[in-house]
């Protein structure tokens, strides 16, 4: 049985009051009410950093641009006029900017620098751009081709001369090194074998196929090179913004392969190899980077055998590789332990080996979810390659140094406008780096909600 006051509706008369529209979150007023405003806290931080952004920027703006000096063939053009000082001196730049970039290189071999960044930049695209086709071979080209093509431009000498070591020293009674490197040559043509997951037998073979085959192309080309006729430029002459990305090229290359060596090394279950990783990225974790480069600069010769002697430059590459390796290994790592359980299994119930599993399925993985971890390895990379003024080698910032004690520039504002120069062109590589992280990191976070 229904009650009666079950039974009564009820209708409202009286209209309902009408609400405002919520506030907007889109556009230019959105944006700022979500990021600037959203809370009286956002709001103070906001109200003070635009207080601190109003009594810098102009002082800024007036001494880089409004205030600046652009044309001038002298000190004379950024001295005090009439009491009054002016801002940068852009013309120091501006008439010093060849020695910035390529140091004490020739003259007449400035084309083999631009062509270096040609390149660099070409490799750069195709490797980086993700709708470039056949982006293995950009990698390749990138990781192989061109630091070895970068070399022989730069130095004049053959840059493939390592694949005929092994007969050199063989020609030359040194059987002991001739050994060494045959052996180091081998191995590369068993490792191509156990990637591409050949069995014991024909591992072997690729060892086989390695060291004849790279011997007999280290023999062709360097007849080839011959041909080409150019100067020999001793590294000592190598110098500006050029040494800089030499430097930071070298260390980026080489630190993440090395580094994902050293991290499957750290969680091999082989007790020497897990030994001798952990000792080594603990150790060079545990100095800082300009030990490492004063030990490579002034330590190593002290070890080498009577007139070896090793160039200053490649002693900087080597430990700024084996430095960044060291940090690289642990991101790596990171990604690896990040992976869940079932990866590893799931990839091993497939019946992939070992190389495999990692190569197809795991590496992948592990890397992507460690991107920005990497772009800022490689940022600090970037950055830490201006210590190396300190050993003596001649980079971006040595030369920026070196030219603004240049008596015929000798004006108050040369120095900040040099170092402000600095700046800038650091922030924009830089900031390149991190804007293709960010991209690169939501592009693949797309893909996944896909």
């Amino acid at each position: 049985m229904t009650s009666s006051a079950s039974s009564k509706a009820y209708v409202q008369n009286i209209p309902a009051q009408v609400l405002p529209p919520p506030a907007s979150m889109v556009g230019v007023v959105g944006w700022l009410r979500t990021n600037l405003f959203s809370s009286p806290a956002n709001i103070a931080l906001t109200v003070v950093a635009a207080l601190v952004a109003w009594w810098l920027i102009p002082g800024f703006v007036k001494f880089l641009i409004t205030d600046a000096v652009w044309t001038g063939s002298d000190r004379e053009a950024c001295l005090a006029k009439g009491g009054v000082l002016p801002g940068a001196c852009w013309a120091f730049v501006k008439d010093r900017w060849t020695f910035m970039i390529y140091g004490f290189f020739p003259v007449e071999g400035y084309w083999r620098v631009n062509l270096f960044f040609l390149l660099g930049a070409i490799g750069l695209t195709w490797m980086l751009w993700l709708n470039a086709p056949r982006r293995d071979l950009g990698l390749i080209f990138f990781l192989v081709i061109l630091p070895l093509t970068v070399y022989g431009l730069l130095s004049g000498n053959n840059p493939v001369g390592f694949l005929t070591y092994p007969m050199d020293l063989l020609a030359g009674k040194n059987v002991a090194m001739a050994g060494i490197f045959s052996v180091l040559l081998f191995l590369v043509g068993v490792f191509v074998g156990r990637i591409r997951n050949t069995s014991g037998k024909t591992s072997l073979v690729y060892g086989v196929i390695g060291l004849v085959g790279l011997t007999a192309f280290g023999f062709v080309f360097a007849k080839l090179w011959a041909g080409f006729g150019l100067s020999q430029v001793d590294t000592a002459k190598w110098g500006g913004l050029m040494v800089t990305l030499v430097v930071a090229g070298v260390g980026i290359v080489a630190s993440l392969p090395l580094g994902i060596l050293l991290a499957l090394g750290r969680r091999s279950k082989l007790p020497v190899v897990k030994f001798f990783a952990v000792m080594f990225i603990e150790f060079v974790r545990g100095v800082p980077l300009i030990t490492v480069l004063f030990m490579a600069n002034t330590m190593l010769p002290l070890f080498m055998p009577d007139g070896a002697n090793v160039d200053k430059l490649l002693r900087a590459l080597v430990g700024i590789g084996l430095f960044a390796s060291a940090y690289m290994a642990e991101v790596v790592r990171a990604g690896l332990q990040a992976l869940p359980k079932g990866q590893y299994e799931g990839a091993m119930a497939m019946g992939l080996g070992y190389w495999q599993m990692m190569r197809l399925i795991i590496l992948p993985q592990a890397l992507k979810v460690t991107i920005p971890n990497i772009v800022n390895t490689y940022i600090g990379l970037f950055k830490d390659t201006s210590l190396l003024l300190i050993v003596g080698i001649f980079d971006f910032l040595k030369a920026i140094e070196t030219a603004r004690i240049d008596p015929q520039w000798a004006a108050p504002t040369t120095s900040p406008t040099g170092y402000a120069f600095a700046a800038i062109v650091y922030f924009m590589f830089c900031y390149g780096m991190a804007s293709y992280a960010r991209m690169t990191e939501r592009r693949l976070s797309v893909a996944d909600k896909r």
